[in-house]
């Protein structure tokens, strides 16, 4: 028999103080908000995030009308409530500080030092709340002789050597570095520093004590970089731009077809020789030069050239509907409508409408995690810039009515 289904989420109880903003601290923010911790996002009076000005396209109310939603900062910031506060002034530091007695959890992505002014940082905070679990997120961490630089996703993509091997062969028309097609330094990174709170939770139900978490953009991005990163350290090459060519694997890349382009990945020998007879290159299967996965690597261009003129006699849908029967991975390269519109897409529930203040409801992407017994649910909008301030004060600090109205009156909140 299966365990009944919880309506409490796994991180249902626990409170996170989200100093951060732009995309790697929210996107960490908003998996923590999916899995049920209770998120309070700081934000600066007025202005709010950076990402609430990213756009067009801006969110439209009921009338048709942008609002002042950007679609970039509702990618990230689902779940949460928002206070604003200014933490340039003292008061404003203190009710962080009261905010922090009160927390789980504080995340941040100030420059190295920025906090400690305000006495903020890591060291003022856990002697409030010694079991603090405090994350800070920054381009290079808070140690090293770049750790005061700023950095930011595109250019930690091309130092942390994603664009040395991303794009065209600089030879081939189009050739050169290309960045990725979304900031995945930032997001990988916000991955990571999600992984790494949950480990620190973990610890601290043995230990009862919180801990420090330096989490760089720059270190996230070389070591993602996985079988690329041992290739070079094993091999001694430098690996370099090959398009959507594999160093390991062949054939695994893009082929046109007779109306598009078809990705072929061919893991192992089987499927290579299932493809072959099916693609009517039988002399293919039983050439020396290609009968195991490292002679094709070593004969890359031999292989590729046979392959080539077959693969533009069919249609992408003909081989995708001849290949997939039999067990050779394969697939269309699909743009954004057509993903959406996709069974499999829409089966898994991948696109979620959660109910929204300004339009009625927004549509957004749902966390690809799938629980058997507390399973995610999306009822929660991303905040207007402080539409909690006053709960957060109320309820967490227990501020009155008075006490409110004047921390507003002295440009506080």
């Amino acid at each position: 028999m299966s365990a009944p289904t919880s309506t409490a989420k796994p991180l249902s109880g626990m409170r996170v103080l989200d100093l951060s903003r732009i995309l790697a601290g929210p996107w960490c923010g908003q998996v923590l908000a999916d899995l049920g911790a209770e998120v309070i996002k700081v934000e600066r009076p007025g202005r709010g995030d950076d990402t609430r000005a990213w756009g067009p396209p801006f969110l439209k109310d009921a009338k048709g009308q942008d609002t002042t939603e950007s679609a970039y900062y509702l990618c990230a910031n689902r779940g949460k409530q928002s206070i604003t506060l200014d933490i340039a002034k003292p008061q404003g530091q203190a009710l962080i500080k009261d905010l922090a007695r009160h927390s789980d959890i504080l995340l941040e992505n100030y420059k190295v030092g920025d906090l400690k002014r305000y006495h903020l940082d890591y060291e003022s905070l856990s002697a409030i709340n010694p079991r603090l679990i405090y994350c800070s997120i920054t381009g290079f961490g808070q140690t090293g002789p770049l750790h005061e630089r700023a950095g930011y996703d595109f250019m930690v993509q091309g130092m942390g050597g994603l664009m040395s091997i991303t794009g065209e062969r600089d030879d081939r028309p189009g050739g050169g570095p290309q960045k990725a097609g979304v900031a995945i330094a930032d997001l990988m990174t916000g991955m990571y520093a999600s992984v790494a709170i949950l480990a620190a939770v973990a610890e601290r139900y043995r230990s009862g004590c919180g801990q420090y978490i330096d989490m760089a953009l720059l270190d996230t991005q070389v070591a993602w970089l996985a079988n690329q990163n041992t290739n070079y350290l094993i091999g001694g090459t430098v690996p370099t731009r090959m398009g959507n060519a594999h160093p390991n694997v062949v054939p695994y890349q893009t082929f046109r077809t007779q109306d598009g382009n078809l990705i072929l990945a061919i893991g192992n020998d089987g499927q290579f020789q299932r493809f072959c007879h099916a693609a009517g290159l039988p002399e293919l299967a039983s050439d020396p030069r290609c009968s195991t996965n490292a002679l094709r690597v070593t004969n890359r261009d031999h292989c590729i050239k046979a392959i080539t003129p077959a693969m533009q006699l069919k249609t992408t849908a003909a081989w995708v509907s001849m290949l997939e029967p039999l067990g050779v991975p394969c697939g269309p390269i699909d743009e954004l409508d057509t993903v959406f519109a996709n069974p499999q897409i829409q089966h898994r529930g991948m696109q979620v409408n959660v109910p929204h203040p300004l339009s009625g409801q927004v549509p957004l992407v749902a966390n690809p995690i799938q629980f058997s017994r507390t399973p995610l649910d999306y009822t929660v909008h991303p905040p207007l810039l402080g539409e909690h301030t006053e709960h957060i004060l109320s309820t967490v600090l227990g501020k009155t009515s008075a006490e409110i109205a004047s921390l507003r009156e002295s440009d506080i909140i």
